[in-house]
């Protein structure tokens, strides 16, 4: 008898709106018993709510292997196969509309486009956000797309940002590269650089930051950081110092892994939250003597960046057509570039 098949580390948990990274990985073992079996039809019959063709694409873009080598769709289950797929974003069927939102495109072809999205754009619709998101403006101005009809709530996307956090994102135009970059982004071959403001003086001048993320049980607005691995899912963040402003540092941060919230999470836990953070407690003085005359300093930088100060600043991947290593890059936005000027004038 056949066993279930297993949701591993990457999957999607029960609200997959909150996930940086759009996609499911499923293992299955096969028994002894099995007879041999297209393996679209295969998996078909054995993972719920799946189409045959989903599964013929997914295979299409190397997302299907069989003891660890890819196979196309006719391939034939045989007893004690080990199968591995990764899908992009499950659809989900919900009535999105949509909008004659501005986008700030950086590049576009017939395949994909890379999106520079502004601090307060949700990316897509979920509970308490089905307007005004970039998934509506997307269905806008790719409404002559196949993918954008398809009335999912996250066509192209697999990865997302923050709503306050600004930068770059990668949209699939195509269901074979939305399932090329899901397996790129699960096999960690991406790359992504994010610049963050902290608060504190670093102690060193880059370093890593190793330790599972999941949801706080005290706040569910919150991750938290579990060191010991108890709950939570890996998570790998490499940082390094740009500029120091005694009180914060400007730091770099590249990406090893893309859990909800993971730069945040990280940053706080090593006692350097984002400056401006609400949710990690950047939002009020953590470093310098509170004189009236610093207070007010600190206020105005508030109100010059009011939301966590980061940004996704570069993009890595590879085209799923060409094959070529593509790399896109994007400039501070006004909030955060005015934030960093002001606290490279200011005398401790």
């Amino acid at each position: 008898m056949l066993e279930n098949p297993q949701r591993l580390d990457d999957t999607p948990e029960s609200n997959p709106d909150e996930q940086s990274e759009l996609f499911e990985h499923f293992r299955i073992e096969v028994d002894k018993g099995q007879t041999p079996t297209r393996i679209d039809k295969f998996l078909t019959d054995k993972i719920r709510n799946i189409s045959r063709n989903r599964i013929q694409n997914a295979a299409e873009a190397g997302n299907v292997l069989v003891n660890g080598k890819t196979v196309k769709s006719s391939y034939k289950v045989k007893p004690f196969d080990t199968i591995s797929i990764v899908l992009a974003h499950p659809p989900r069927e919900t009535d999105i509309l949509p909008e004659n939102i501005p986008i700030d495109i950086i590049y576009e072809d017939d395949t994909l486009l890379i999106v520079n999205k502004p601090a307060g754009m949700v990316v897509h619709p979920a509970y308490g956000n089905f307007n005004g998101t970039l998934v509506n403006a997307l269905l806008y101005h790719l409404k002559d797309v196949p993918l954008f009809k398809s009335g999912e709530v996250r066509p192209g996307l697999v990865h997302r940002i923050d709503k306050n956090t600004s930068g770059l994102l990668v949209i699939a135009k195509t269901e074979f590269a939305m399932n090329h970059l899901a397996k790129q982004f699960f096999d960690r071959t991406t790359d992504r650089l994010y610049i963050a403001l902290v608060w504190g003086d670093m102690e060193s001048d880059s370093g890593t930051i190793t330790g599972h993320i999941g949801r706080s049980v005290r706040d569910r607005k919150r991750m938290q950081v579990y060191p010991g691995g108890e709950q939570g899912k890996h998570a790998v963040t490499h940082w390094r110092v740009l500029k120091r402003f005694g009180y914060t540092t400007l730091i770099e941060c590249k990406l090893e892994t893309g859990r909800t919230h993971q730069i945040r999470a990280h940053m706080e836990y090593i006692n350097h939250p984002l400056f401006n953070d609400e949710v990690y407690g950047g939002n009020k003085i953590i470093k310098g003597n509170a004189t009236t005359k610093y207070k007010q300093f600190i206020e105005n930088c508030f109100n010059i960046c009011p939301r966590h100060a980061l940004h996704a600043k570069t993009l890595g991947f590879t085209h799923p057509i060409s094959g070529d290593r593509l790399h896109f890059d994007s400039e501070l936005p006004k909030d955060m570039s005015d934030l960093v000027e002001k606290w490279d004038k200011y005398n401790i």
